[in-house]
């Protein structure tokens, strides 16, 4: 089991979009956060054996492995890593069923940058 570090604002995003993925690394690395990139929740698992973080933002219909799935692994590894989920597919289903997996936050795409920024920093004030 991998553990997140207290007070550490390390993000991951995960997302099969490269703009999507680019943009998003560009405006958290612009409020001061550290932030690493992954194409699907394969690697984005790969990643996290070695750079521990503290806020994982993902996409929901990824090849290799899905969000959901991928969320369902974290749990796994990282009890207590916050997840907020970004999708432009917005089934009710997907929301209960992500919220029932500890995700945060469910946000639509296109994502609002002001309320991502407000979104998590709010997750990151949360303590479990």
């Amino acid at each position: 089991m991998l553990n997140p570090i207290p007070n550490l604002q390390n993000i991951l995003v995960v997302d099969d979009e490269d703009e999507a993925r680019l943009g998003l690394s560009k405006l958290l690395s612009s409020q001061g956060y550290v932030v690493y990139t992954a194409a699907n929740g394969l690697e984005a698992l790969e990643l996290l054996r070695n750079h521990p973080v503290s806020i994982i933002i993902t996409d929901v219909k990824m090849p290799k492995m899905d969000g959901l799935t991928f969320l369902r692994e974290i749990r796994k590894l990282i009890p207590g890593v916050k997840v907020v989920i970004v999708t432009g597919y917005g089934e009710v289903e997907t929301y209960l069923e992500a919220m029932n997996l500890g995700a945060m936050e469910f946000l639509h795409k296109p994502i609002q940058f002001d309320n991502l920024v407000k979104v998590i920093k709010k997750v990151g004030d949360i303590r479990h």
